[in-house]
């Protein structure tokens, strides 16, 4: 099977969740979206209407681990978080271990001192391209 052109990746979080889209064929990923959760729980017509919007052949969800690789409450909760979107949207999702992604993405924006964050919950987004941009390094 050829790899996914088009992923939509999510950066789980209990009260927020990080969108962003990549081309596995050009390698890039842009941030889209924050989207507000209650308890883990999207509205989920918001990501039917981004994944309408889209056309993703997968998608990728990051998996939070504990340092020693052990799993942890946040890992269910991502993990029930994948299984809906399997059930929902009928597509492929991948796993990526998320660990030190928010990290990542702080240092990111730190870096751009020229460029206003229009938001705090932005680094959620960009944690979402430093999750698709893992996982084309670890597969493509």
């Amino acid at each position: 099977m050829s790899s996914p052109k088009t992923v939509l990746a999510f950066d789980f979080g209990m009260k927020h969740i990080g969108v962003a889209i990549g081309q596995s064929i050009t390698k890039t990923a842009t941030p889209v979206t924050t989207l507000t959760a209650r308890d883990g729980i999207p509205k989920w017509n918001e990501i039917g209407e981004l994944i309408e919007k889209w056309r993703p052949q997968a998608l990728i969800v990051g998996v939070p681990l504990k340092m020693d690789d052990s799993e942890q409450l946040m890992t269910f909760c991502a993990r029930r978080f994948i299984n809906r979107l399997k059930v929902k949207f009928k597509l492929p999702v991948h796993e990526v271990d998320e660990r030190l992604t928010s990290w990542e993405a702080q240092q990111r924006i730190s870096k751009l001192k020229q460029r206003k964050i229009k938001s705090e919950n932005e680094i959620h987004a960009i944690s979402a391209v430093v999750l698709i941009e893992q996982w084309m390094g670890e597969n493509h």
